[in-house]
């Protein structure tokens, strides 16, 4: 069997995809043969001038990685606490750093910043660069890639995003308004998650100054297409209608976007020489904004369980690739869960419901035992 093109094909240059790619690149003796495909690497602003207008909730675990990857950017907005309520109901949680013992429970970043930072560490790496995208095809004992005029395989592939998982589908029935506003009253260093009956609201503390923040308004696609036409001063009055008054009143900057939401979720194994990570193998609901850090805990996993054979790499990968699912499989699962459950629990419009919501809140906050491994599976994931 003559050899293959590459021993690693990573189709997917979002953050997971760069993130495996460089810890592979660290772990093999020919990192360039590793190959990562993508649609265009750059290492500053977009070419069109566009900003995408995501920030990202990264907790304390990956915050470490990135920056042991030398792929963190300069400017980032820490949380040191997270405040949890429902809105009309009593109950409350703080979930705080110096409980956790950690110097921050995460970090927010915008996209971009983060995608440049990752680019920038991808050209020191050794990796190989393709911007392409396509889907492999089996041959004898090895994967087959057409992309464009170039043809070439790989002994094993690893899809990271540009493929919506197979398996678990799950409709909200809600969009989210994404919106940068400016806080009279600012609390540096917190974040807010507020249950309503629409869905869940996250302002969370913005990288480009103290007292702006970043909104992640969940609600009915109507009302997000109502939300996202209001004239600025409008929407600041509804955000505070919302969300209370306890960072006083808002100042909408830049424009509002809309992105439906919905959950899929399917196997990390998808036959004996392809694994799926991140959004790839999940999409998840935003709520606690955990997809993103799932998605760099497959990294970490499958980088950890390729080691080995990359050393020797005309092996059989089989093996390895099957212990990494079933590994990663309590805590895929587990986190899908919780970030299926509290959208639909919080948004019944059942007041026994939300009273019994309030009440799991204020339990939480005086009680450390329940609230402690809740904080921890959200900083870290499940450990096994």
């Amino acid at each position: 069997m003559d050899r293959p093109t590459y021993d690693i094909v990573i189709n997917g240059a979002g953050p997971v995809g760069i993130a495996l790619a460089l810890m592979l690149a660290g772990k093999s003796p020919r990192p360039e043969r590793i190959a990562l495909l993508g649609r265009q690497f750059r290492s500053g602003p977009r070419s069109d001038g566009t900003v995408d207008p995501r920030t990202l909730a990264l907790n304390h675990g990956s915050r470490a990685l990135l920056e042991q990857l030398n792929g963190w950017p300069t400017e980032s907005a820490s949380i040191n606490t997270v405040h949890v309520s429902q809105r009309g109901r009593l109950g409350r949680t703080l979930i705080k750093h110096d409980e956790l013992g950690v110097p921050r429970l995460g970090s927010v970043v915008a996209y971009d910043a983060l995608l440049q930072a990752l680019h920038q560490a991808l050209q020191h790496c050794g990796v190989t660069l393709i911007e392409s995208t396509t889907t492999p095809a089996p041959g004898a004992g090895h994967l087959v890639f057409q992309a464009g005029d170039s043809r070439f395989s790989a002994a094993l592939a690893i899809q990271s995003d540009g493929v919506r998982p197979q398996g678990i589908e799950r409709h909200y029935q809600q969009h989210a308004v994404l919106a940068t506003v400016r806080a009279t009253q600012a609390r540096k260093n917190w974040a807010f998650e507020r249950f309503t009956r629409q869905g869940p609201l996250a302002v969370l503390p913005h990288p480009q100054s103290d007292d702006v923040y970043g909104i992640v308004w969940c609600c009915a696609p109507d009302q997000a297409r109502q939300l996202q036409d209001l004239r600025q001063a409008e929407f600041a009055i509804a955000l505070r209608a919302m969300f209370g008054e306890r960072l006083g009143h808002f100042e909408c900057l830049g424009e509002r976007h809309v992105f439906p939401l919905s959950m899929h979720a399917g196997p990390s194994l998808v036959n004996d020489r392809t694994v799926a990570i991140g959004n790839a193998a999940q999409t998840l609901h935003p709520v606690a904004g955990q997809g993103l850090n799932l998605g760099l805990r497959d990294a970490a996993q499958l980088g950890q369980a390729l080691a080995p054979w990359l050393v020797r790499a005309d092996t059989d990968p089989g093996p390895l690739l099957a212990g990494f699912a079933r590994r990663r499989r309590p805590d895929r699962w587990l986190t899908a869960g919780i970030t299926d459950l509290l959208p639909r629990v919080f948004s019944t419009g059942n007041p026994l419901v939300e009273h019994a919501g309030g009440l799991a809140l204020l339990a939480l906050d005086m009680t450390p035992a329940l609230r402690t491994p809740l904080a921890r599976h959200l900083l870290q994931g499940l450990r096994t």
